[in-house]
């Protein structure tokens, strides 16, 4: 029996993320890592919109290029939604129609934020009422980056990196992100820190964000909060792209606190002490022939917003 249907067509937003603090543990026997992060959800969104359909769809646009995003069930959003459908019994197909603003393979979590979206749109569509703890279980089996899009704001992040706890972080901190045409994938960027790391020591046996990461956040200082800066992978995503080296130099050159690599790459994020000195790097960056974007963080995570 088909369930009856909540609303016409929903729309759901839900922010990229940057890694203020990423260290990586040994590979396991699975061929994945444990991770510690600190997670900030910013002001560059993905939009999902839901509708009724004969089947499971899904269309793909946006201001970044979306040429390589699937739109088959390799999509998270379009899996997201055959989860939701899973737990409400047979409600029907839906399309599902993405905005993409997140840089695509860029080390900001733009595929795990539609997927976060698709949750949202298709329990709100479906009306399933499913909870905020059943949503987290669903987009922990979608992956590592997905029930942080859910959740938003700051956030420490354990195991694989999906064992959230939120952090406390009310100050507002501006970024200046620098995208970059060619993405580089996670798996392979995991696969050269491997190889750097050889079988030498000093790779972290329990990850653990350090306690600076979250005096920083708490005191709200961005000077702080520069300092406390580290991505375990930055060396591999430099050696895979030497010349993301070059515009690190350059961010800091031009007054950023502190510039890093985003995730696994190749987005940078250089981080301003404020709104104002955010413009002025945008600005500087953009006459160098970059596109800058100026964001901020923490933002709230997935939400519906009005039609």
């Amino acid at each position: 029996m088909t369930a009856p249907l909540a609303a016409d067509r929903v729309r759901v937003r839900a922010p990229g993320k940057l890694n203020l603090f990423f260290e990586v543990g040994g590979v396991q026997d699975d061929g994945y890592h444990d991770v510690a992060s600190a997670y900030q959800a910013v002001s560059l969104y993905e939009e999902v919109w839901a509708e009724p359909a004969d089947d499971f769809t899904i269309s793909i646009t946006g201001s970044v290029d979306v040429s390589g995003v699937p739109a088959d069930d390799r999509n998270l959003a379009l899996r997201a939604a055959r989860l939701v459908a899973g737990r409400v019994g047979d409600p029907g197909g839906v399309h599902l129609d993405i905005v993409k603003h997140v840089p695509v393979a860029g080390g900001m979590g733009g595929g795990s934020a539609d997927a976060a979206a698709a949750l949202v749109a298709c329990d709100l569509l479906w009306g399933a009422e499913l909870g905020a703890a059943e949503l987290h279980r669903l987009a922990a089996r979608l992956g590592a980056d997905v029930p942080f899009a859910l959740m938003g704001g700051t956030a420490i992040g354990m195991g694989r990196g999906d064992r959230l706890s939120p952090a406390l972080a009310k100050a507002r901190f501006d970024w200046v992100i620098v995208p970059s045409d060619d993405g580089l994938s996670t798996p392979e960027v995991y696969a050269r820190l491997d190889a750097l790391r050889g079988s030498g020591g000093g790779i972290p046996r329990d990850p653990v964000v350090a306690a600076e990461v979250l005096q920083a956040l708490r005191s709200g200082e961005a000077d702080a909060l520069a300092a406390a800066l580290r991505n375990d992978l930055q060396d591999a995503a430099l050696d895979m792209r030497p010349d993301l080296a070059a515009v690190l130099a350059a961010g800091r050159d031009a007054g950023a606190l502190a510039g890093i690599v985003s995730g696994s790459g190749p987005t940078l994020a250089f981080l301003a002490a404020g709104p104002e000195e955010a413009l002025e790097l945008q600005v500087t960056l953009a006459a160098s022939g970059l596109a800058p974007l100026h964001v901020h963080g923490p933002v709230p995570g997935a939400r519906a917003m009005t039609t």
